[in-house]
């Protein structure tokens, strides 16, 4: 799956921010909605198969954007609307949802009790992750260009995303600039190199990025250099709780601070206000509804009679918790690497879970619910960034706010169709004997328990990660990438990253301030080219299985 970085200033370029009488088109207007709907069932059907069969989820979204593009070039008055580069995005953010949302949010929990052997379990699980997911998406969309999770951070997937978009609908000189850097990430790609881990080198924040890069290379050369397997020893596991622990609290720091300081002049400081509050806002209301889903879960799938009451409530309120710091981490992962941990991270909130002492049956609804909280929020994120870019990014206007709210509907509408695509095929999945690869390392982990050395492990680990992302501060959040990395067995993308790094500081002491827009058009071109490549090659090896 691909992605604190220092706040990027808006492109100082030609592209004006549109009219605020110009209308953005709506995700329910009849063409935009039957395409929508079309691209999430492709796109929840394609998510699930290569889930099942390859174990990795693929990125959709520029599918999208390429279908509306071809079908923007067909002569015919019902496609003309699909030459707005807004119309596409709305066609790549409904792809992208229902993919991520049928497979990762949806098909992987609901495989957990399926394969520990409690079918009952399934239907309830869907439910609840179901409404999990849809509240992700809308947190997210709430949270968005708030202090938290600024608009202006990198969200790389979005900023490849919307390259495309603009490249197809300008041309010129941007356009070429793209497609060097599509042909050097389809060129890598077709050598097993982790091309977009290069491209989200050149365009995230610096200190995150080495953060990000060490932790790879730390992880993959820790055994072969020093016989140490820090993936055995929980050591990733470990930091990612202290840096995950501390990031929460930033996060409230954040809201805190906002609200004690006396109120500022001018439009910047009225809109990071408003944006501190909504944050406030969603926090109490996503923790709420957290809670409520947690409840839903316990009785449904009929846990709460294998606990005492005071059992039930540390289990609910664990599980809401859980969900919560699991929704911040994949979230600040995603916003500043490209990549999010959400198996990795789930599977840190069933160690603690074992720990605790919650009974099996209760643990696999806690792995099913953290499961899947986190991908919808990254990946609405990654889909707002690029309608930002496209509008303009100007924050603020009426423009973007009804941007970002069709955007959000046409999102929604992919979920929902990934709903109903689980719902109809999981059965058949199944009875095939197929699930998440992921799956086995849940239930593997449920049916071995936890030893008092791993307990250890994980809380001696935990402190440094804890002061790593305090060093880093919200703005760095080195914890929190490093951790990342660490999860990661990848060394050849540590080394894609030191690369991209290398590559950025040499362009910036060519270019100068010309650097960054030029940089983020081949960043994108190169992400571009590695997420398409990755899903053209894996559709192939999955209808060969």
């Amino acid at each position: 799956m691909t992605h604190e970085a220092t706040a990027a200033t808006p492109l100082q370029d030609d592209r004006a921010a549109p009219l605020p009488s110009e209308l953005h088109p709506k995700a329910l207007a009849p063409a935009n909605l039957i395409l929508t709907v079309v691209l999430s069932v492709f796109g929840a059907i394609v998510g699930i198969q290569m889930l099942a069969s390859l174990g990795i989820t693929p990125s959709t979204s520029l599918i999208g954007a390429l279908a509306a593009m071809t079908l923007a070039r067909v002569p015919l008055a019902m496609f003309r609307g699909f030459r707005s580069v807004h119309a596409q995005n709305l066609a790549q953010t409904s792809i992208s949802s229902a993919t991520f949302g049928a497979a990762n949010s949806l098909f992987l929990p609901i495989g957990i009790p399926f394969l520990f052997g409690l079918p009952d379990m399934v239907v309830p699980m869907l439910i609840g992750v179901s409404l999990a997911m849809l509240l992700d998406a809308w947190l997210l969309y709430r949270m968005f260009d708030t202090p938290a999770f600024p608009a202006s951070n990198p969200w790389p997937l979005g900023i490849a995303a919307a390259e495309a978009i603009k490249a197809g609908d300008g041309g010129g000189k941007q356009a070429w600039l793209l497609l060097g850097g599509l042909a050097t990430g389809v060129a890598g790609a077709v050598l097993k190199l982790p091309m977009s881990a290069f491209g989200v080198a050149m365009i995230g924040g610096l200190g995150a990025m080495v953060a990000f890069g060490v932790g790879l290379l730390v992880r993959g050369y820790s055994a072969p250099l020093f016989g140490l397997d820090i993936g055995a020893l929980y050591v990733p596991h470990g930091m990612m709780i202290g840096a995950g622990i501390v990031a929460l609290v930033q996060v409230g720091r954040v809201v805190l601070k906002k609200r004690g300081t006396a109120p500022g002049t001018g439009a910047a400081a009225s809109r990071e206000a408003r944006g501190a509050t909504a944050l406030g806002r969603s926090l109490r209301l996503g923790s709420v509804g957290y809670l409520a889903i947690m409840v839903l879960l316990a009785v449904g799938t009929g846990v709460y009679t294998g606990m005492s009451p005071g059992m039930l409530v540390c289990f609910v309120i664990y599980g809401t918790f859980a969900a919560f710091v699991h929704e911040l981490i994949v979230g600040i992962a995603a916003m500043h690497s490209g990549w999010f941990p959400a198996f990795a991270v789930a599977l840190i909130s069933l160690l603690i879970g074992i720990l605790i002492g919650f009974p099996p049956e209760a643990l696999v609804v806690l792995a099913g619910f953290s499961a899947a909280t986190g991908p919808a929020f990254a990946d609405m994120g990654y889909d707002l960034k690029a309608g930002h870019l496209l509008r303009g990014e100007a924050s603020g206007t009426p423009f973007e706010t009804e941007g970002r709210r069709e955007q959000m509907i046409a999102g929604m509408v992919g979920f929902a169709v990934a709903i109903v695509v689980v719902a109809c095929t999981y059965r058949m999945f199944f009875a095939n004997h197929q699930t998440a690869p992921i799956n086995a390392a849940y239930v593997a982990a449920i049916k071995a328990g936890i030893s008092g050395d791993t307990a250890r492990n994980l809380a001696l680990w935990a402190v440094p990660g804890a002061l790593l992302q305090i060093v880093g501060g919200a703005r760095q959040q080195l914890g929190v990438l490093f951790a990342t990395g660490l999860l990661i067995a990848s060394p050849m993308a540590g080394w894609m990253v030191a690369a991209g790094i290398g590559c950025r500081l040499a362009v910036h002491a060519v270019l100068g301030a010309g650097a960054r827009e030029k940089l983020e058009v081949f960043a994108g071109g190169v992400i571009a080219g590695d997420a398409l490549y990755s899903f053209f090659s894996g559709v192939v090896k999955s209808l060969r299985k």
